[in-house]
């Protein structure tokens, strides 16, 4: 069971459970081809980044299997929300989760997604005590596998046409990290 004391703080971000009043900022996201052309969902109509925002809302802890944790990315001196970063509690037997992030595209390029990301590890490998963090995403999505790999992540697979994706067949990538590569990377770092 994972249940953060609020807000956690980074570097120079906060993360947060998304409130009643993110949404103009969700719906920046939400709403953007550019966000979602990598996602399973397309762009939000107003009524959808709502209900989207409720289940994100009801997202603050991992209780059991299956649960996501969303948590709202707001950098310092920054007065809005401009990404989220996502971890799901994938299986407890085999000790497992999933990794995900999403970032406003005006704000690409500061290193956000990484210092939310890292601290998302970290609640997974040493809050959660999960064995194994892994991420998936599109092979053309270099923005994304790239962090992954900066991060620490191995490519594990490349799966080929392997879901049919907004009206198309599309490949992926796995990348994964285990704990001991997590302490491995925190005891470098720390030197």
């Amino acid at each position: 069971m994972l249940r953060p004391e609020y807000p956690i703080r980074t570097e120079r971000l906060t993360l947060r459970p998304f409130t009643a009043g993110d949404f103009d900022d969700l719906h920046a996201m939400t709403g953007d081809p550019e966000v979602v052309r990598y996602l399973y969902w397309e762009v939000h109509t107003p009524q959808e980044t709502r209900a989207a925002l409720d289940r994100r809302i009801a997202q603050g802890e991992l209780t059991q299997e299956g649960q996501w944790l969303t948590l709202a990315i707001v950098p310092d001196g920054v007065p809005r929300v401009v990404g989220q970063v996502v971890l799901k509690w994938a299986s407890i037997k085999h000790q497992q989760g999933e990794l995900g992030f999403t970032l406003n595209p005006e704000f690409y390029g500061r290193g956000y997604a990484r210092e939310a990301a890292e601290a998302m590890l970290r609640l997974g490998f040493e809050g959660l005590g999960l064995h194994r963090i892994y991420a998936a995403c599109d092979t053309r999505n270099s923005a994304s596998w790239g962090l992954l790999t900066r991060l620490g992540l191995r490519r594990e697979a490349h799966f080929v046409e392997d879901e049919l994706f907004k009206g198309e067949f599309g490949d992926q990538y796995i990348y994964a990290m285990l704990d001991r590569e997590w302490r491995a990377l925190q005891s470098t770092s720390s030197t």
